[in-house]
């Protein structure tokens, strides 16, 4: 007599693996993101690497995550493999945690972000939910970004994985990217243009503070707009032009 399908056991492998290393960038480099906010770096990286602003930080206007990316991908309400990566992220990882945005069930607690504390996790990105979130905030210097929180508690049952892409916030992830997080928004660097991105940041940096103190002097101008509204056609009317369209004559109906 059949018992329970086969359908129904766990397959090792894809969707239920847990990888503890792989490539990094030198820390030295990974470091000087933090000169940078958010803004700036998605800017520069065309706009096409922030994550879905639904998430957001949850434990303090000021907290702020740069670091590498260590990814937890879970079946949504199950966190399971968020216990485990306990045990795989290294110290100054920021563990990204790819929840599908489930609204059902937290993925995270505090007493994860107290163990996480103690083995010295930067700090978490959760496409998803967390729960007990004023005992996390009671940690102090533990930033936590999800989507919102809940009182609902999450199986542990699996599967999973660790250290493999995941999609976070609508932007695809990988393991050892680089992110930051600041009140702002979230930014993915993909480690393979970390450097690159790097540099166009600290190229930008002296022409944008050039610009931002001419603002603040209130030396501007707005002819780069006037350029491409011409490029394309706009027509701009004028207020006489206006004045005397609405003053020209205009045909009276007769009474019927």
């Amino acid at each position: 007599m059949a018992n329970k399908p086969r359908s129904a056991e766990m397959q090792p492998g894809p969707g239920f693996r847990v990888r503890y290393n792989f490539p990094r960038l030198d820390q030295s480099l990974m470091d000087q993101f933090r000169d940078f906010d958010t803004p700036t770096i998605s800017d520069l990286l065309n706009r096409m690497y922030a994550l879905d602003p639904g998430i957001r930080c949850l434990t303090g206007p000021d907290h702020r995550l740069s670091g590498p990316v260590c990814t937890v991908k879970l079946f949504p309400g199950d966190n399971l493999m968020v216990h485990k990566v306990l045990d795989v992220a290294q110290p100054g990882d920021v563990v990204v945690v790819d929840s599908r945005g489930s609204t059902n069930n937290a993925v995270l607690g505090d007493l994860i972000s107290t163990k996480a504390r103690h083995r010295k996790i930067a700090g978490f990105v959760i496409d998803g939910l967390v729960r007990d979130l004023p005992d996390i905030r009671r940690l102090g210097d533990f930033p936590v970004f999800a989507r919102g929180t809940t009182s609902i508690g999450p199986l542990h049952r699996g599967p999973g994985e660790i250290n493999y892409p995941i999609c976070c916030g609508g932007t695809v992830v990988f393991p050892g990217d680089v992110i930051v997080a600041d009140a702002a928004g979230i930014v993915i660097v993909p480690q393979n243009i970390a450097e690159e991105a790097l540099d166009r940041l600290k190229n930008h940096r002296d022409t944008n503070a050039a610009y931002l103190a001419s603002v603040q002097r209130g030396d501007f101008s707005n002819q780069w707009v006037d350029a491409i509204l011409q490029e394309h056609g706009c027509p701009m009317i004028h207020e006489e032009s206006y004045a005397l369209r609405n003053s020209a004559p205009r045909l009276q109906h007769a009474e019927t």
